[in-house]
């Protein structure tokens, strides 16, 4: 359509102004089209050229789906992303930012959070697997609750509770060692490429054995 009007007005110069006038979407005429000269006029005409949408290449960020739970002394948060590779982990001390490269296509995440309560730097870690990452932040405030994981109360569409592994920690019974036993020894048989902290052992003989146990989410 293009190439037949530029021609049927290349003998036309004088119409050219009221042609282009003519046509019935102003905007569209100032937004995607672009002047061709027709030789032999010295004057020029708008005609519409067809822009193709660039391809979204893999330098995007995009944040990693997670999952989180809280416990008596610990927070861990769990990045669904297998075949992570570069994984990069900062604690600060009430922000948390993980990234890394994941899948095949080694697409790039970046996850930037700002947490309810402030954590430990030094002994929060992280445990990398073909499955995911999963974190574990040391709060400065053992025994407090974490409501949320953040602290505003937005809700983020890449953030879920673990119900798996949630439970009202603060109400702990013996009834529920077995539980905590089994998360234990997942954490020291799960490979990775950071030891997470010990889970402090419980003492059936001391009554305060309650308050050693690593709490679940409420």
């Amino acid at each position: 359509y293009v190439t037949a009007h530029v021609a049927r007005r290349a003998g036309q110069a004088h119409g050219l102004q009221s042609d282009i006038a003519s046509f019935p979407h102003p905007h569209h005429r100032s937004r995607l089209f672009q002047f061709i000269e027709i030789k032999g006029t010295g004057t020029s005409e708008r005609a519409p050229i067809r822009r193709r949408k660039s391809p979204k290449h893999n330098s995007e960020m995009q944040p990693a789906s997670a999952k989180w739970y809280d416990r008596r002394d610990y927070v861990f948060i769990e990045f669904c992303v297998e075949d992570s590779k570069d994984v990069l982990v900062n604690y600060g001390k009430s922000k948390f930012d993980f990234s890394c490269l994941g899948g095949t296509d080694s697409t790039k995440h970046l996850n930037e959070v700002n947490l309810f309560g402030a954590i430990d730097q030094k002994d929060s870690k992280h445990k990398r697997t073909d499955r995911s990452v999963l974190c574990c932040l040391r709060k400065v405030e053992p025994g407090k609750s974490w409501p949320r994981l953040t602290k505003d109360k937005a809700k983020l569409n890449w953030l879920s509770v673990d119900f798996n592994n949630w439970k009202d920690w603060e109400n702990d019974s013996d009834e529920e060692l077995s539980n905590f036993d089994r998360f234990s020894e997942m954490m020291n048989t799960m490979g990775g490429e950071d030891d997470l902290p010990e889970v402090d052992a419980v003492d059936d003989d001391s009554a305060d054995s309650d308050d050693e146990k690593m709490p679940d989410l409420e």
